[in-house]
């Protein structure tokens, strides 16, 4: 079986250059050209984001038909399925065009993991230059030294904000899991080093300004007309007129109705008039 290290070899050698290039040439320390480089990263990132927006976008626009689906097939889970795939196939909607920035950098950050993991032994004796960051931390250190549980408060709070905006079209429970990671990773990135945790506090500060500018870019759909209890369904609507207009009867007398004919009961009309019989006066004796 092939190492993951030996895999992601080029990428790390790519990574410490740029680590290089912007400690030499730009002049800032060690820490901050970690921000520099997820900068750049992000930048270079810019196509995969704009077809994230996209697909939000159509996402949100056909939220409404694809719930019809769900409602439609919810007691046939796989045929809720093909129901959904087809109408992403005709509609040209990538559900998975969400998660494509967060899959690009998974690479990056087990490179940069690696770069940090022997920067002490490999990187900083050929260049000097201070490994700490706004005097709290140093990059090589692990987060639970020193300030490092307070980066990581940060993380969990920019984690928390950047997921909510990247999860606004998914589904609860979905959007709730991906809530939930943050605060579950917690224990591992323990063991990180803090340059490691500087790099992805970058990003979710990054991901959140971008969700912002994506919520503002994303047509909100159009709400239902709103009904009340005094609005007549559609099919027994009366005119403006007043009341319904009166059956018309051919000749002079009245004609039986049709629910008559069929057996139906007739609808109530106006009382019907009694005439009293002439003579008497009083009641049958």
């Amino acid at each position: 079986m092939i190492p993951v290290a030996s895999i992601l070899s080029p990428l790390e050698n790519i990574l410490r250059s740029v680590l290089v290039w912007l400690h030499q040439t730009a002049g800032l320390s060690w820490a901050w050209s970690i921000v520099g480089l997820t900068i750049l990263v992000r930048m270079a990132l810019v196509p995969l984001m704009v077809r994230q927006i996209h697909s939000m976008q159509s996402l949100q626009l056909h939220a409404p038909e694809m719930k019809a689906i769900q409602q439609k097939w919810k007691h046939d889970r796989q045929r809720q399925n093909e129901e959904l795939m087809k109408f992403y196939k005709e509609n040209k909607i990538n559900p998975a065009a969400s998660c494509l920035p967060i899959v690009a950098q998974l690479p990056v950050f087990f490179s940069l993991y690696l770069v940090l993991k022997h920067f002490e032994k490999d990187t900083l004796p050929h260049y000097h230059g201070s490994i700490e960051w706004l005097n709290l931390v140093k990059i090589t250190d692990h987060v639970s030294h020193g300030w490092g549980p307070l980066l990581l408060v940060i993380y969990v709070v920019s984690q928390l904000s950047s997921s909510w905006f990247m999860t606004t079209t998914m589904q609860g429970a979905q959007r709730w899991m991906m809530l939930v990671l943050p605060v579950a990773f917690v224990p591992f990135l323990l063991r990180f080093p803090t340059g490691l945790m500087l790099y992805w506090l970058t990003t979710n500060l990054w991901t959140t300004g971008q969700g912002v500018i994506t919520r503002r870019m994303v047509p909100k759909p159009a709400p239902p007309p709103k009904r009340s209890s005094r609005t007549p369904p559609a099919e027994q609507a009366v005119p403006a007129g007043g009341t319904a207009p009166a059956a018309k009867t051919g000749g002079g007398g009245a004609q039986p109705s049709a629910a008559q004919g069929n057996g139906r009961k007739p609808v109530a009309g106006p009382p019907r008039r009694v005439k009293r019989k002439r003579g008497g006066g009083g009641g049958r004796r």
